[in-house]
């Protein structure tokens, strides 16, 4: 499968539209999205990735099909990585969106449906598949709302999806929504961005005190941050 890099200018930076194939093999998504990464790690610029979600057939709800757990190992570290790229991830979904669809989708930073949306939950033979999706999802819902979803496996329609907080924007124009989240975001999107990130990840499982030493040195950074760029002769600072 080829993940279609297609770089764009923005204004702060580069952008990167990627369309993923969703009805590609495992090993081959698991190359695409590893190639997006390489590309954003490579990029001295800001970045803001944008993918281009919702190919699954509606009549194909089985994931991830015939393979092994060491495939199924290499596909959840690479959206791992992807979830931890020190860059904006923006996800516009349409249509019917399952499988590795789904799973990117909860990656990401921000995500857009388009009215047609359906999130289509992975199941085999009546059970729901039990891969890094479902963990997502109680991150995302909390284990009471989650456990409603997963135990009946009921599919999440455009609407329930934006009262979930599933998708951030429901609109019809996902082309224009795109371009302004893109040109939003991309003034934010750095390495502070995945330190932010990674806190509120942690937030919902990490004890108070074990997660303060981590704060503590984000805050830490950021004072350092803001004191360099308040120094006189620096760029941007105050004269």
């Amino acid at each position: 499968m080829h993940a279609n890099l297609d770089p764009t200018q923005l204004p702060d930076g580069l952008g990167l539209e990627v369309r993923i194939d969703g009805t590609r093999p495992l090993a081959e998504l698991t190359a695409a999205v590893n190639a997006v990464c390489d590309e954003v790690e490579n990029r001295p610029e800001r970045s803001v990735v944008v993918l281009r979600l919702g190919v699954t057939p509606a009549d194909s709800r089985s994931w991830p099909g015939a393979v092994d757990v060491r495939q199924v190992n290499r596909w959840e570290r690479a959206v791992r990585r992807f979830e931890r790229l020190a860059a904006m991830t923006i996800a516009a979904a349409r249509g019917a969106c399952g499988g590795p669809a789904l799973d990117l989708l909860l990656a990401a930073d921000f995500r857009i449906g388009a009215p047609d949306l359906l999130l289509m939950l992975p199941v085999n033979d009546g059970h729901f598949w039990p891969g890094m999706s479902l963990y997502r999802l109680v991150q995302h819902l909390g284990v009471a709302r989650a456990r409603q979803i997963v135990m009946w496996g009921n599919d999440i329609s455009v609407d329930r999806a934006l009262e979930l907080g599933l998708i951030d924007q429901l609109t019809e124009d996902v082309a224009e929504a795109v371009h302004t989240a893109t040109v939003l975001m991309g003034r934010i999107s750095d390495r502070e961005l995945a330190v932010r990130r990674q806190l509120l990840l942690e937030a919902g499982s990490v004890d108070y005190d074990d997660a303060l030493g981590a704060h503590l040195a984000a805050c830490d950074r950021e004072l350092r941050r803001l004191a360099a760029a308040a120094a006189p002769g620096t760029p941007g600072s105050a004269r």
